[in-house]
């Protein structure tokens, strides 16, 4: 993995991006970035800030790399090909505070926080004739959705964390913030999500790379089932699901990330990325033979899986092996890697529907959700049929649709299969520690027990 440079957590000066989309938001030529006095004043610097968002959580210590790997090395599917000790704690579920990628992930989360923060603060106040009013709240929708989904990671890496809505002008501005607890930072996330929802649109065409009101509603059902709400997860979910003119299960399975494909029906979100701008993860996934470092690997176990008509069906295009024989990762395989990193896939609202009503003992109906995610990965329909049996295989489902977007751990962590299936006993692991370079700047925040 690469070493990133701690990014600073400063007052947000919103770039332009140049990103391969279909969407001309995102299409457009870099400039210089703006001041502070004037980052947001009219329609086009409302976008810029927008645009700041959506970068910063695409940026190599987020999304565009740091942040799935936590989902990667702490779970059982990928191996660590490295020598990095920093890595090999998380594996070895030893992780120390002043682990770089901990300490850049937080950066980065909060980084992107404080642009969202900037936004919601200033962009009501912009008067121009230009900005309607539609799009003035959508722009602050998108705003208050990447916030929710900010201190949704915060939350599940971290438990409760500092919650701070107001933008700041440097690093200290947030010290003597208390933690919040961990049901508090879950509080923030649904406060967000319900500003965001009546202000953004209903999709009206698929666009993947914006939020809209039912990437909204899909976050929703991903928060509710955290949270084992198992009636609001099965709604929120439902209601993406229907939009079947929008979100599909593309099929064969490879067909959603195959051929240079962005965009497709599969995505609910993801980031784009372009020539000038790439994403991080093809170079740790893609083996030396295609001029990448392979650092990241699946292991024996999910290769065997993959591999195995009968579990792994047609997504063993997940894995690929070089003419030396050498099996790597291949979901971020492009060059120049302009692969999109994928957020929300459609598949995820059809396993978190067949898990809640799996929980509420609504066997049949959700056999019928399985069976979809089955199907198109060309696979038989399940042989569960009693509770307990059907969870694990929605579990062994999950593994395998999602095995290099970084859920497992999560996933293990949330149903309190962590100990079961990888051995990590003790639950303090199953948050990370504070970053020790936050604690010495900071006397109020305090360190997760256990670190």
């Amino acid at each position: 993995m690469k070493i990133l440079k701690n990014t600073k957590y400063i007052v947000p000066v919103f770039l332009v991006l140049t990103l391969l989309s279909c969407n001309k938001f995102l299409d457009v030529k870099p400039k210089d970035s703006v001041s502070d006095t004037e980052t947001i004043f009219d329609k086009s610097s409302a976008e810029t800030a927008v645009r700041g968002i959506y970068r910063a959580l695409s940026a190599d210590s987020y999304y565009g790399v740091s942040y799935p790997s936590l989902g990667y090395l702490s779970g059982d599917n990928v191996q660590w090909t490295g020598s990095q000790s920093i890595v090999q704690q998380f594996i070895d579920h030893n992780v120390k505070s002043d682990n770089t990628t901990v300490s850049n992930v937080w950066l980065a989360i909060y980084t992107t926080i404080n642009r969202a923060n900037y936004v919601i603060a200033k962009l009501p106040e912009v008067n121009d004739a230009t900005l309607t009013t539609t799009y003035k709240n959508q722009l602050l929708g998108e705003a208050y959705f990447i916030r929710a989904l900010a201190y949704f990671d915060l939350a599940r890496v971290w438990g409760g964390v500092q919650i701070v809505t107001k933008p700041t002008l440097s690093a200290n501005d947030k010290n003597g913030v208390p933690r919040s607890t961990v049901e508090q930072t879950y509080a923030q996330v649904l406060s967000d999500l319900n500003a965001a929802e009546p202000l953004l649109p209903l999709p009206t065409a698929q666009n993947p790379i914006r939020a809209n009101r039912e990437t909204v509603w899909a976050l929703k059902a991903r928060y509710y089932l955290y949270q084992k709400d198992w009636a609001n997860a099965i709604t929120f979910a439902t209601q993406v699901i229907d939009d079947k003119t929008n979100y599909t299960l593309a099929k064969p399975f490879n067909s959603w990330f195959a051929n240079n494909v962005v965009g497709s029906k599969e995505s609910v979100l993801e980031l784009s990325y372009s020539a000038t701008y790439t994403n991080g993860h093809r170079g740790q996934w893609q083996p030396p033979a295609n001029g990448g470092t392979r650092q990241w690997a699946p292991n024996a176990a999910l290769l065997g899986l993959l591999n195995d008509p009968l579990t792994g069906g047609t997504r063993s295009a997940l894995a690929a092996k070089t003419s030396a024989g050498l099996w790597y990762g291949n979901l971020y395989y492009r060059s120049p890697a302009t692969d999109p990193a994928y957020v929300i896939r459609i598949a995820e609202l059809y396993l978190i529907r067949a898990e809640a009503k799996a929980q509420r003992a609504e066997l049949g109906d959700a056999i019928t959700d399985l069976n979809i995610i089955r199907d198109r990965a060309g696979l038989a329909v399940t042989t569960a049929t009693s509770q307990g049996d059907l969870l694990l295989a929605i579990e062994n489902e999950n593994r395998l649709e999602f095995a290099l977007e970084g859920h497992r751990w999560f996933d293990l962590v949330r149903t309190g299969r962590a100990s079961a299936v990888l051995g990590v006993s003790d639950a303090k692991k199953y948050v990370l520690p504070v970053p020790i370079d936050q604690l010495n700047v900071d006397p109020a925040l305090t360190q997760n027990a256990g670190y």
